[in-house]
């Protein structure tokens, strides 16, 4: 069985960040056998001043494929690891839900993107939740990064918000690399324009950067490009964005 797992608000300024806290969770849960965690997916948040959080509210979500245990003994583990694991002063919250024809994944993308965009509260969180029937609990703190940990939900499910953790080094500046090539690499199922055009396997990039993120787009982990501007030079119409750019996503 598939689940989508989001978590929020484990850390503290000045330590790491949540997204190391729920890779450390996905390689326990794996090493112990009792599945498999796909990439993890950062989505942003509204800032706002009233709004308490550490450094970019963003939430953490990746898919998980139970093979052993139930998923009960599974999510008091997670929330045990959250309690004994997060920074003091942080807000934990988790969400479970089961990736089934039951989910309600209209109201949760919408609750999603609405968390994008306003101020929204832990009983509206708490009130999705109960009408959806998903796992939503708060382990330390406040308890308000539940709120989070349900949007993360539903952008995941959205399938067209968010970037994954990590940074890949794809080559050096300006280095000529194939489409086919790029695309052989675990991480990356396509490459796509800002605009969401999908490159074909016999084009060629440049790359634009010694790093680079990858993105969720139409439910896949993408690399963006963008127009190349040395296309005169060199004759290659696209480049991997930057760092900097990908920080948009």
């Amino acid at each position: 069985m598939k689940y989508l797992v989001c978590i929020d608000d484990t850390d503290m300024p000045g330590t790491k960040g949540t997204g190391w806290l729920v890779q450390e969770l996905c390689e326990q849960i794996q090493t112990l056998g009792w599945g498999t965690c796909s990439a993890i997916s950062r989505h942003q948040l509204f800032v706002h001043e009233d709004i308490p959080y550490t450094s970019h509210n963003s939430s953490m979500c990746f898919e998980l494929s139970l093979e052993k245990n139930p998923m009960e003994s599974v999510i008091k583990f997670m929330a045990d690891y959250l309690e004994t694991r997060s920074q003091k002063g942080s807000d934990p919250g988790l969400c479970v839900a089961k990736l089934d024809s039951s989910l309600a994944r209209k109201e949760l993308i919408a609750f999603g993107k609405m968390a994008k965009q306003a101020v929204t509260s832990k009983s509206a969180a708490y009130d999705l939740a109960r009408q959806s029937g998903i796992h939503l609990s708060e382990h330390g703190g406040t308890g308000d990064g539940v709120v989070g940990a349900v949007a993360g939900i539903g952008l995941r499910l959205s399938g067209d918000d968010g970037r994954y953790r990590g940074w890949y080094h794809l080559g050096q500046p300006g280095n000529i690399v194939s489409v086919d090539s790029l695309c052989s690499f675990p991480f990356i199922d396509q490459l796509v324009t800002r605009s969401g055009t999908v490159l074909s396997t016999d084009m060629s990039v440049s790359i634009g950067s010694e790093k680079t993120k990858t993105v969720r787009m139409d439910s896949r982990q993408v690399v963006v490009v963008a127009e190349n501007e040395a296309v005169d030079k060199t004759g290659i119409e696209y480049r991997t964005i930057t760092k900097q750019e990908a920080k948009q996503y």
